[in-house]
């Protein structure tokens, strides 16, 4: 029996128009992700993929709706909820004047591991992720991968059951990005994590996600493995990606980020 560890309902998201009224960001979403799987939220500039990750991680509340994370009502509880999961936004959470050793074990402490669990488990993670070289380094003196790395480490700390990633590998070269997933998914299977993750590259949804959900003007049009989203162009190409089917989905006109609610 599988269970479900994000649970929506009708979730929206709302933000005032300088114009006056509303501008939707995210209409009706309905979406179920079970424990163990990694997915993929892909969309468009202005979608709704950040805003939805705002809202799971309870850093933003929702206007109509709900979700549940790990059992937990992200409106009601938002304390048990944050206490379950590991976020990595699309900015470097490590702060730039913290040696990466001490923000680990700050992290920990945070989460309320005792100093000698929260010892151990920052000396664990700067030998997985491979940050021994710059432990004692401030993040303000990483390079982009390392401070990813770093970033991803404290997501970890707290041994989360749910895992959230909001375009983790953005602004890395090919060699980062690579090593930075690699050690994404040996901390999956490691930890055994469910992760859900947003990301510009679809090359990596293809590659990593066994799951593919693509969410358009705040709502969700398409929803399935990537080689079930792929075949359903097998009759127009001859070897469809996962590309060509989000142009597909959502058109070829260029998109600027919102500006107004701050999502893209």
């Amino acid at each position: 029996m599988t269970t479900s560890l994000i649970s929506t309902e009708g979730l929206r998201r709302t933000f005032p128009s300088p114009r006056g009224g509303e501008i939707v960001a995210v209409e009706g979403l309905t979406l179920d992700i079970t424990e163990g799987s990694l997915t993929a939220l892909l969309g468009p500039n202005g979608a709704g993929k950040s805003t939805t990750m705002r809202m799971l991680t309870t850093l933003l509340p929702p206007s109509a709706g709900r979700a549940e994370i790990c059992g937990w009502d992200i409106a009601t509880h938002p304390r048990e909820v944050r206490a379950r999961i590991g976020y990595v936004g699309q900015k470097h959470g490590i702060s730039p004047y913290q040696r990466v050793r001490d923000e680990l074990h700050c992290q920990g402490r945070f989460y309320g591991l005792s100093r000698s669990e929260a010892r151990r488990r920052t000396e664990e993670l700067i030998e997985v992720l491979q940050l021994g070289p710059v432990a004692e380094q401030t993040a303000q003196h990483l390079s982009g991968g390392q401070q990813r790395r770093a970033d991803i480490a404290l997501g970890l700390i707290s041994r989360p059951r749910l895992l959230l990633l909001d375009e983790p590998s953005t602004g890395l070269d090919p060699q980062s990005r690579a090593n930075l997933w690699e050690h994404i998914m040996q901390a999956r299977l490691r930890e055994e994590m469910t992760v859900l993750l947003t990301t510009h590259y679809l090359e990596e949804a293809d590659r990593f996600a066994e799951r593919v959900v693509v969410v358009d003007h705040g709502r969700l049009i398409a929803d399935g493995t990537p080689d079930q989203l792929k075949s359903t162009l097998a009759g127009d190409l001859d070897a469809p990606t996962l590309d060509d089917v989000f142009l597909t989905l959502t058109g070829r006109s260029l998109r600027d980020s919102n500006h107004s609610t701050g999502e893209n």
